[in-house]
């Protein structure tokens, strides 16, 4: 059964990954994808640095991006969206409770889910709209549906921000696919030329999917590679991408 899709194009987009962060160099890996390695931290020079600070390797990624994508505007609303979070930070806190340490108040406060989000509200002092959202391996195309649903409200443009990062050691046994810490972020726009439709097909039963890559660097490489057709599987839906001109 196909479920009715949405529709948007992209007014500009930005990506980030260790030792990926030129346009050539992501054109390449699109072309054929090659484990990312290497690379300092982005420099996010776009924040002050007293909040710079407070942001991890996760955060700092998704805030790159986000500045660069945003290139200044302001009053735009984002939906920031990441399957994993800032899980490494909560591993953290939960082992001092077991050591039975005492927990940093703002250790926590960046271990959840809309940290970056909330980091990236305050250094632009933007009251726009921000939404932090994760929805498991379909997190990529409930991001999409929500960033169209503001923009059928009657936004203009909406920013979207996908980030992630390998799983700690603990969790190990959870992981899907080839993880690997990557961000990229998308200016999203009602359609105009070169359009991007997203819809589903779900299935009485669960489907195999192919785990060889994060499902966001599945989408991102449908993107910067000209794709017409992605078939994405997650769980009992099969999330179809398709391109239009």
């Amino acid at each position: 059964m196909r479920v009715n899709g949405v529709r948007f194009s992209i007014a500009s987009h930005a990506a980030w990954a260790p030792g990926v962060n030129t346009t050539e160099a992501w054109k390449e890996w699109a072309q054929a994808p090659f484990p990312f390695a290497g690379g300092a931290d982005p420099l996010v020079t776009a924040m002050p640095a007293m909040l710079r600070r407070r942001a991890g390797f996760l955060g700092k990624m998704a805030l790159e991006v986000a500045y660069q994508c945003l290139d200044g505007r302001t009053g735009v609303p984002t939906v920031f969206c990441s399957r994993h979070g800032e899980v490494a930070r909560a591993v953290d806190l939960i082992s001092e409770l077991v050591e039975q340490q005492s927990v940093s108040p703002t250790g926590f406060g960046l271990a959840v889910h809309n940290a970056s989000a909330g980091l990236f509200s305050i250094a632009r002092k933007d009251q726009a709209n921000h939404i932090a959202l994760a929805a498991g391996d379909g997190t990529i195309e409930h991001a999409v549906i929500e960033a169209c649903g503001l923009l059928a409200e009657g936004e203009p443009m909406v920013l979207l921000v996908a980030y992630d990062n390998t799983l700690p050691d603990v969790f190990s046994q959870f992981k899907e696919g080839n993880e690997q810490a990557y961000a990229w972020a998308w200016l999203m726009v009602p359609e105009q030329a070169d359009v991007i439709e997203l819809s589903c097909l779900s299935s009485d039963g669960v489907m195999q999917g192919n785990a060889a890559m994060a499902a966001g660097l599945e989408v991102l490489r449908f993107q910067l590679s000209g794709q017409t057709l992605l078939e994405r599987v997650a769980g009992q839906r099969c999330w179809r991408w398709s391109r239009h001109a």
